[in-house]
């Protein structure tokens, strides 16, 4: 069974994908923890998988993408010492599944990057990917299968939380949009600007993006609070929280055939 782990600096998803078939049969998002050393993580993975019936000696394969490098040693030691297994890590200036043409590829994030590549293997090109996380990441793929570049803003609950923290008043709200553009109460108004907000903003990115590529590309968006945006916007074609840990396993599929004897 391959385990693919996608950290983020908020949160990290990982999934199991079965042997031959290559299916997602377990799913699981948890708080990126940057300071638990590899034995800790050893013992909060054994408790997640047991609660799905998954033993750790199934795991046979581990490939990785990460933004957060102070984890990547305590990754590889959890991966050695609990699953008997030496991890992949990819590298998106070294991956050969889809050409990276920005300035410079070794500084692209390995989570966009696994996300690109799920998302052209599962919608096609010419694609954008809206990422939902604690950045708002609009990424570009070209019809040839290029990844083109992105446009980053603040993410979601940042932006709340930013607001929030510098006015007295403001309460926390949860982000669902209310009936109307103009709110009656500070709950309605923070709710209407927030969520319209964020329409708005992925609305005129997709549409500038859709202009400089010359296509209507299709757009998938992911991420935490992909639903919440796109139950607000024409501009979204589908939501797929599966992206990464998609292009992780076809990454990993890749490395394997390619070690494979003639």
């Amino acid at each position: 069974m391959l385990l693919a782990i996608d950290v983020g600096n908020t949160e990290t998803k990982l999934g199991c994908f079965t042997d031959g078939v290559d299916r997602l049969v377990h799913y699981w998002r948890v708080t990126t923890e940057s300071r638990r050393t590899a034995d800790e993580y050893g013992v909060f993975f054994t408790q997640l998988f047991a609660t799905a019936g998954v033993r750790v000696d199934e795991i046979d394969a581990v490939v990785i993408a990460s933004v957060v490098p102070r984890l990547d040693r305590t990754l590889q030691s959890v991966c050695e010492k609990f699953f008997n297994v030496a991890p992949r890590f990819l590298e998106p200036q070294h991956q050969r599944l889809m050409p990276v043409l920005t300035d410079r590829p070794a500084e692209v994030g390995a989570d966009l990057v696994a996300a690109a590549i799920g998302g052209a293997a599962r919608y096609g090109t010419p694609l954008i990917i809206v990422s939902y996380g604690t950045a708002t990441v609009f990424i570009a793929i070209s019809a040839a299968g290029e990844y083109l570049g992105v446009a980053i803003a603040p993410g979601i609950n940042i932006s709340i939380d930013a607001l929030v923290g510098r006015t007295a008043k403001l309460p926390q709200i949860a982000l669902d949009a209310p009936e109307h553009a103009i709110g009656r109460n500070t709950v309605e108004a923070l709710q209407a600007g927030f969520t319209f907000g964020f329409v708005g903003q992925t609305e005129a990115i997709v549409a500038r993006m859709r202009a400089e590529m010359g296509t209507h590309a299709r757009v998938v968006a992911t991420g935490g609070l992909a639903d919440v945006v796109a139950r607000h916007s024409a501009a979204i074609d589908d939501v797929d929280p599966y992206l990464s840990l998609v292009g992780l396993q076809l990454f990993h599929r890749a490395m394997r055939d390619d070690a494979a004897p003639m």
